[in-house]
């Protein structure tokens, strides 16, 4: 049986991503920071449908939770198949009033996360010669985004960071990719009005607003692919064309 290890799993995308999975007959990890009641729920819902789900509480920009987090992983189910790197934040800042600390909180949670914790995962895949990383960015990270330049900028980073370890890794059997979702039914965008949702759903060729699961269901496809690698797919209904 596979296994999965999702970063940001609780909520949102990163929950989506979990249930897709576990349909799928992987085990599954998923962490949360802050979002633990949320969790307890994902775990008990798929456990009771006979899925293997574990839950971890780590902060996944800090080099000593991504350690341990790994160990627990390896320990409970000897190796890790396929790692969706999901966790992030966002904030919209004009970019005349960033302050230092808002970039660096920008970076860490939603770039140096990734480069953790696939520096930690990527010895267990060398060695069994197989793995599937999967890199949530976004189309502003394609585009960009008007008071958004240091998420913009770690998105950016994410997709950077793909294309080349896919070609370092190719080798290995190792798959890297990366998913580029446009405006999404999640938490994160809970800031924008009715109105705003419908002026951005006119742009969209397809006329809404995509679902967490259009993501998961991506995600699936590409851990599913031997022959896909240093990708970015959106998944925008043709919102950034």
């Amino acid at each position: 049986m596979k296994t999965i290890l999702i970063t940001g799993g609780a909520k949102g995308i990163g929950k989506a991503i979990a249930y897709e999975f576990a349909k799928k007959g992987y085990n599954v990890v998923i962490t949360y920071k802050t979002s633990e009641e949320e969790a307890t729920r994902i775990k008990e819902e798929l456990t009771n449908y006979g899925k293997t789900v574990e839950i971890y509480k780590a902060d996944v920009s800090k080099k000593d939770d991504v350690k341990k987090l790994v160990e627990f992983t390896l320990n409970k189910f000897g190796k890790i198949d396929v790692l969706v790197n999901n966790a992030g934040i966002s904030e919209i800042i004009p970019f005349a009033e960033m302050e230092e600390e808002n970039w660096d909180n920008m970076i860490n949670n939603n770039l140096k996360s990734v480069y953790l914790m696939t520096k930690e995962v990527i010895e267990s895949m060398i060695h069994n010669k197989y793995g599937h990383i999967i890199n949530i960015s976004s189309v502003w990270g394609i585009s960009g985004a008007s008071c958004e330049v240091h998420y913009s900028a770690a998105k950016a980073g994410i997709i950077g960071f793909t294309k080349a370890l896919a070609q370092e890794m190719g080798p290995s059997n190792i798959k890297v990719n990366s998913i580029a979702p446009g405006i999404i039914n999640t938490d994160m965008n809970k800031e924008l009005s009715k109105e705003e949702i419908e002026e951005i759903q006119e742009d969209i060729p397809i006329g809404e607003i995509g679902k967490v699961e259009d993501v998961a269901k991506t995600a699936v496809f590409l851990a599913e692919s031997d022959y896909i690698t240093g990708e970015v797919i959106r998944v925008d209904g043709g919102w950034k064309i």
